[in-house]
């Protein structure tokens, strides 16, 4: 994090439609996001560069120049109170960026968790009732559930407060990101040709268009779930469904070596279409031409099916050509 909050969130490439938006909006949508991923990890104020520093609620981008000269200058902060003392740095600005700044191996080792000094008097209550140094009870656990917020609470400091200060101490600078899930890819999958239709195998969504979503399966091309089987109810947007990252269950329907194209489906009770009658017919479970391209652009032509492309089969005009093929036909009937 502490690098990649030095580039421009646009930089990154935030999705395929990043420049069809208003890009104003778009930088100040994603400046918050940073700032707010920012403030939510924490910032150790000793090791911080001043790009890291500037995303910090509070802090603008000469305070924290200053807080990194400071800090080249005299040496490491040993408190969060020492922060004052830099200059520009007043005391809304501390009031506002305090709890985000951490400093490890400080005078107070609450001084490296998200306590707000503010809040200090509230630990120290609950130190002095339980009869316990600081350091004993952070990360105490069994012994830090047993306590009531309530008990502690008061006019300034509400349940809510002491509650989070309780969690904190139980865990100290916890990491505040969900428990991360990976995608089991299936021993002997490696590439195109070990997959087989029928196959139920473990993915993880890469990517999410208005036709469908994109999934690794581990055979370093992406396959395609379209809209129509992402689900066994209608879909109207992919995004209602799964989200890039989503962790999923997909069934082989169809894989075309030649032009490197995977069909799944997250429907699992869907038929798939054998080997040996591939390229002759359409997806059985779909009925649609595959036009979705699984590449590194995920672009796409046309309006998206389900299936592969027909190589060997005929249409009718009606099928082709639509409404005015139809029409067409007909007369051909007729006459």
């Amino acid at each position: 994090m502490a690098e990649l909050v030095k580039i421009d969130p646009k930089s990154i490439g935030v999705g395929q439609y990043q420049h069809d938006v208003n890009q104003s909006q778009l930088a100040r949508s994603l400046d918050a996001v940073v700032e707010d991923c920012v403030n939510a990890v924490g910032v150790d104020v000793n090791t911080a560069s001043a790009a890291l520093l500037a995303r910090v609620s509070g802090l603008t981008s000469s305070v924290a120049a200053n807080i990194v000269n400071h800090r080249n200058a005299n040496g490491a902060f040993k408190s969060r109170a020492a922060l004052k003392s830099v200059p520009r740095l007043g005391d809304k600005a501390f009031e506002q960026a305090a709890g985000f700044l951490r400093i490890a191996n400080g005078d107070n080792p609450l001084d490296a968790s998200s306590v707000h000094p503010e809040a200090y008097p509230v630990v120290e209550k609950i130190l002095a009732d339980i009869q316990k140094d600081v350091k004993a009870v952070m990360g105490d656990g069994k012994l830090l559930k047993n306590l009531r917020a309530e008990k502690y609470a008061d006019e300034r400091f509400g349940v809510p407060t002491v509650t989070d200060i309780l969690k904190e101490l139980e865990k100290p600078g916890r990491d505040p990101r969900p428990e991360f899930k990976t995608a089991t890819f299936q021993d002997g999958v490696e590439e195109l040709r070990d997959l087989q239709p029928g196959m139920i195998l473990e993915g993880v969504i890469t990517n999410v268009a208005a036709f469908g979503a994109f999934v690794d399966i581990g055979v370093h091309q992406d396959g395609l779930v379209h809209i129509s089987a992402l689900a066994e109810k209608f879909v109207k947007d992919p995004r209602d469904v799964v989200k890039a990252g989503d962790v999923v269950k997909v069934k082989v329907l169809e894989v075309d070596e030649k032009r490197k194209r995977i069909a799944l489906t997250m429907r699992l009770n869907d038929s798939a279409t054998p080997r040996n009658q591939q390229g002759t017919s359409s997806n059985s479970s779909t009925g649609a031409p595959f036009r979705g391209n699984a590449s590194g652009n995920r672009s796409h032509t046309g309006s998206p099916g389900k299936g592969f492309a027909q190589s060997g089969s005929r249409q009718t005009p009606a099928e082709s050509g639509g409404a005015m093929a139809a029409a067409f036909a007909k007369l051909k009937e007729k006459a």
